[in-house]
């Protein structure tokens, strides 16, 4: 029996998904439970429809990160930081740093997992840190002062 899952069902599968099971596990358990649906034609074109849209929004999201990645080639975020005498930082800048950083400055939504480092920022001075989208992968300097 085909069914529209509403749920997530270890071992079955994920929300929105179009599943085959048995049909008792259907009547007794995934129906009764509201973990699913039957699968009608009607059904099956609206989740159609949704994975449609889903898939339309994402890649919308896609393209929007590439364009903020591509505007960023080259620029340069300035943070502040408590730093040592030595010039060592008491906190190690993380991709929430800079994210934060670039929101302030540029006024863009950079998502924390498209900021890359290739060691980990520890020390005052600049610094590269990568930015990557689907399509792009573009250098962002990180100059780093200390704070009083």
């Amino acid at each position: 029996m085909k069914v529209i899952l509403l749920k997530d069902v270890r071992a079955v599968g994920s929300k929105g998904s179009v599943k085959e099971v048995a049909e008792g596990y259907a009547r007794n358990f995934l129906l009764p439970q509201k973990l699913a649906e039957m699968a009608t034609p009607e059904k099956l074109k609206q989740v159609e429809a949704q994975l449609a849209a889903r898939e339309a929004e994402r890649i919308k999201e896609e393209e929007q990160l590439d364009k903020k990645v591509q505007s960023l080639n080259g620029k340069v975020v300035s943070l502040q930081a408590r730093a040592t005498e030595k010039g060592g930082l008491f906190k190690t800048i993380v991709a929430t740093d800079i994210a934060k950083q670039i929101r302030l400055e540029h006024s863009l939504e950079i998502p924390e997992e498209s900021i890359h480092f290739a060691n980990p920022v520890k020390t005052l001075g600049d610094h590269t840190v990568t930015l990557a989208s689907k399509h792009y992968k573009v250098e962002l300097g990180v100059s780093i002062t200390a704070t009083i």
